[in-house]
């Protein structure tokens, strides 16, 4: 029997959504699944260019149906549906980071578009998702990274109404086959921010240059170069201020899929390393009747449940999202920020368990151990998405608002909000829903009860031991606040989707038993630094906690681990 909480091939039917929908994610799984493992792991080791999948996904349209908003829309099932891509996330990183990689490029090269009020290029980039093409997002270069601000691209005015691009961008996605990328540069003409241009670009032209795969791998990571490319008013997607927007609301919206794919790495690869661990046997018992290793498999077990009830929560703050709700601004870096660093610690406990075997070339494991950790340096680093998320520490832990319970959002509605998201500033005004009652439904289970101690304690460091004016200048000592602080919001929307899904209470027990340990560990760390006051020191010490042990809860959900063994084999 397959368990309830993981994504299973064999089993998997997303009756939740509508016909179109579960015909299209089932038949992405079908299509992974007929290619078979060797065949992917034969793709993946020679760095294949990924013409078959996308070849699959253009027969079905898949990317025109789940990428396209109704404003765009030629057909009734198009629309951009943040639960389905969330689902399609999940199923695309199961297989293999390189196929997920080409579907998000394609996102965030569209996100300019899609906000774009320029009716030609939105119908462009329409007929080319139907035809099948990806798209590519030119915003990083060499020099600069991400910095917006520092943009060598450069826009000459043609005396025509018009422009002629030329420079590089550097780390673009999908560059090598991309029939539009959204280009980011800065006018020569223009001073300041009223310079930004966003412009669609064609990597088919000829004054597209592609230079290289700055990676070893199937995914086109590319460099490439513009010499005097001519852009047309036709071509234009954005100007001043809002072409600066447009980049950072594109991230918003691209960077919340991060979350679900590691997800599906960490699914696979557990599916291995239990059938694995359960059959070896070593001193002349089964690796699996080791305590240590019970201990590490039942963490990484639970840790990914964690993983899964966060990032379905907050896909319905993101699909409820307004300008007068704007919540996800927090739980949308969460997401990239939180759950793929829990990616990683679940890869590193299974990894302890199984050890040699997750290097061998024939294996998903050895890949999910390499690819799962480009997701939490894709899309702003760990540090830049904490100290975004510290911009809300006050707000939320001390001063909620009343707001009208947020329903499960699986329904067939187009997300439109992201596409006119707004200005990217004004964070401070952000409010939030007081994360008190998330924890009192559960105020039972023992160690959600002790990690609530936790948070209240966190709570009175945020009142009386803050950092001071000459302590916020040093992002050291904020980051291990910020972790701390990531842990509450982690365990609210934990709980608040455990609640909408009847979650078995030993899972939830032994989820936040870790989270205990979790916490404890980030405020040792903090006492620790150069900085903290003797003050921020003490209260450190005091807000560490012992989990609650139950030896039969422990042995419950070790015997949901178990059952893992022989569930899931890929075909060969």
């Amino acid at each position: 029997m397959a368990d309830p909480l993981l994504f299973h091939p064999h089993t998997y039917d997303p009756a939740h959504f509508d016909p179109e929908t579960r015909r299209l994610l089932r038949a992405t799984v079908d299509w992974f699944e007929d290619r078979g493992r060797r065949r992917l792991t034969e793709d993946y080791r020679t760095r294949a260019w990924l013409g078959d999948f996308l070849g699959f996904a253009a027969k079905e349209r898949l990317f025109a149906t789940f990428l396209t908003p109704a404003s765009a829309a030629t057909r009734e099932d198009q629309r951009w549906d943040t639960a389905r891509i969330a689902a399609l996330n999940e199923i695309l990183g199961f297989y293999g980071l390189d196929y997920w990689y080409a579907w998000q490029v394609t996102i965030l090269g569209l996100g300019p578009v899609w906000q774009s009020g320029n009716a030609a290029a939105r119908e462009r980039a329409a007929a080319l998702l139907a035809d099948g093409e990806v798209f590519a997002f030119g915003l990083s270069e060499r020099a600069h990274g991400a910095d917006i601000y520092s943009t060598d691209m450069l826009l000459e005015p043609d005396g025509n109404g018009g422009f002629t691009a030329s420079g590089s961008k550097y780390y673009i996605g999908n560059g090598n086959a991309a029939g539009l990328v959204s280009v980011f540069g800065r006018r020569t003409d223009t001073e300041g921010p009223d310079g930004y241009v966003f412009f669609a670009a064609d990597s088919r032209h000829p004054a597209y240059h592609l230079v290289k795969n700055v990676v070893d791998s199937s995914k086109y990571v590319s460099e490439f170069r513009l010499d005097a490319y001519p852009v047309g008013p036709e071509d234009i997607l954005h100007t001043g201020r809002a072409a600066f927007d447009a980049a950072l609301n594109t991230v918003n919206v691209g960077k919340f899929n991060l979350c679900t794919a590691s997800i599906g790495i960490c699914e696979h690869a557990m599916y291995e390393a239990v059938t694995h661990a359960h059959h070896r046997v070593l001193y002349g018992r089964p690796v699996t009747a080791f305590p240590h290793v019970r201990r590490e498999l039942t963490d990484a077990y639970v840790r990914l449940a964690g993983m899964k009830l966060f990032s379905d929560r907050a896909v319905d703050y993101f699909r409820s999202a307004g300008p007068d709700d704007r919540r996800y601004l927090l739980f949308n870096p969460m997401t990239k920020m939180k759950v793929t660093t829990e990616g990683e610690k679940v890869i590193d406990l299974m990894w302890d368990v199984i050890a040699a075997k997750g290097f061998e070339k024939d294996t998903y494991f050895a890949q999910a151990a390499v690819e799962i950790r480009s997701l939490p340096k894709l899309e702003g680093t760990v540090h830049v998405n904490l100290a975004l998320i510290l911009k809300f520490l006050r707000s939320h832990l001390l001063e909620p608002v009343g707001y009208e319970p947020v329903p499960a959002r699986a329904d067939a509605a187009d997300d439109a909000f992201l596409f006119r998201q707004g200005p990217a500033r004004g964070l401070g005004s952000v409010r939030f829903h007081d994360w008190r009652p998330a924890f009192d439904a559960y105020a039972g289970v023992p160690n959600v009860a002790r990690f609530r101690e936790q948070a209240d304690a966190l709570c009175d460091f945020v009142r009386t031991a803050a950092p001071d004016e000459e302590q916020s200048r040093d992002l050291d000592l904020l980051l291990s606040v910020g972790q701390l602080f990531a842990l509450v919001v982690h365990g609210q929307l934990i709980l608040e989707q455990a609640r909408a899904t009847d979650l078995d209470e030993d899972v939830l027990d032994e989820l936040f038993a870790v989270l205990v340990r979790d916490f404890s560990a980030h405020a040792v760390e903090l006492h620790g630094k150069d900085s903290a006051t003797g003050e921020q020191q003490t209260w450190a010490l005091g807000a560490v906690r012992r989990p609650v042990a139950d030896a039969a809860r422990s042995a419950r959900v070790w015997a949901r681990v178990e059952a893992l063994a022989g569930a899931y084999e890929m075909a060969e």
